[in-house]
């Protein structure tokens, strides 16, 4: 494909994961486009400094051309080129998040021709990403099913505002990308809550553990809580629910003026309904795991389908950028009131020239 794909950047959710997606659809595709109107409904549209970071990743990743990458701007233009593997650095520089970088810029390296080794710095736990946790216990795995090895490792944790945070990742990739079933979630084999502090007072996390120990009666052994050194202060908690076909995680973040019982009853809220739903996949690992799935689709390898027991407009927004890209066939439908059924398939699009 050598035309230039046109994305109005303020359509659907009209937020960054229009950005990443495209960007990571662009390298693997090797399909130019250009967006605008970007986050044109946000509170300071254009973008900023962490999907600067992911456009500067990609482009470097992909050997590519770029107009419009600068804070602020309201337009992009990315031509790729060759995605090479090797080894990289990327830094976002504040409190950005670098899981979504990386989420940018792996789905290329999953299918690249030789392995990679990444080091992000930045943001690593913030109210508006997914933790590195996440990715490493929940999605990562899922990934890993696909066919790639994919290991994520946490050197220290950046919390809002002050960053400063650092892991690394290594990416041994797969010529193709196997398909994905998740239908049935399992019976729930473990349950782990970890709270943790950094430059707070050890008794915020001990009062998390507490709460949630009350409320579920859950095993001690079941409980940590973790003091960390970071840059700046911040405080998590995370519930991690394992089971046999998936593991998910539900985290909760500390905020000035707001009680530890507070965060840690969001958080038990946000398990318990899951629990109670009994559908494999979460709302947000739901969003993230359909790039890598259609990837396997475009390629005539993968694919596949999953039950979720929430759709967001977010995931919706992705599942177009993800048609127009690619030129699959994606499905979704309710089935109940916390049942989606999202299928992802092949149909014969792949790389007309």
């Amino acid at each position: 494909m050598t035309d230039t794909l046109t994305i109005d950047g303020s359509f659907g959710e009209g937020g960054g994961q229009i950005i990443r997606s495209a960007l990571g659809l662009s390298l693997v595709t090797g399909r130019a486009f250009a967006i605008d109107k970007i986050r044109a409904g946000r509170k300071k549209p254009g973008l900023m400094r962490q999907h600067l970071t992911a456009v500067l990743a990609a482009a470097e990743i992909g050997r590519a051309e770029v107009e419009g990458a600068e804070i602020g701007s309201r337009r992009l233009a990315f031509w790729p080129g060759e995605v090479v593997p090797g080894d990289y650095r990327f830094s976002v520089g504040t409190a950005g998040s670098t899981t979504l970088v990386l989420q940018t810029v792996l789905p290329a390296l999953l299918i690249a021709d030789g392995p990679s080794n990444l080091t992000l710095e930045g943001g690593t736990h913030n109210p508006f990403a997914p933790p590195l946790d996440f990715l490493a216990r929940s999605y990562l795995p899922l990934v890993e099913r696909m066919g790639p090895t994919v290991t994520a490792t946490l050197e220290r944790p950046g919390f809002y505002p002050a960053g400063g945070g650092r892991f690394d990742v290594q990416v041994r990739p797969a010529g193709s990308l196997g398909p994905l079933t998740l239908n049935e979630r399992g019976e729930i084999t473990a349950k782990r809550v970890r709270a943790m502090v950094a430059n707070l007072p050890r008794h915020i996390a001990e009062c998390e553990c507490r709460t949630i120990a009350k409320k579920t009666g859950w095993d001690e052994a079941c409980f940590c809580v973790d003091e960390v050194r970071s840059a700046g202060p911040g405080n998590v908690v995370m519930i991690e629910l394992e089971s046999q076909h998936v593991t998910e995680v539900f985290t909760g973040f500390g905020k000035i003026g707001v009680k530890a019982e507070h965060v840690a009853s969001g958080t038990l809220n946000a398990a318990r309904r899951y629990i109670k739903a009994g559908a494999p996949v979460g709302e947000y690992l739901a969003d993230q795991i359909m790039l890598p799935m259609a990837i396997g689709a475009w390629q005539g390898t993968g694919g596949g389908e999953f039950h979720t027991f929430g759709l967001s407009m977010h995931a919706k927004t992705h599942l177009e950028i993800i048609e127009r890209f690619l030129g699959v066939r994606t499905e979704a439908v309710q089935l109940g009131r916390d049942d989606w059924q999202v299928r992802i398939a092949d149909c014969g699009m792949k790389n007309e020239e």
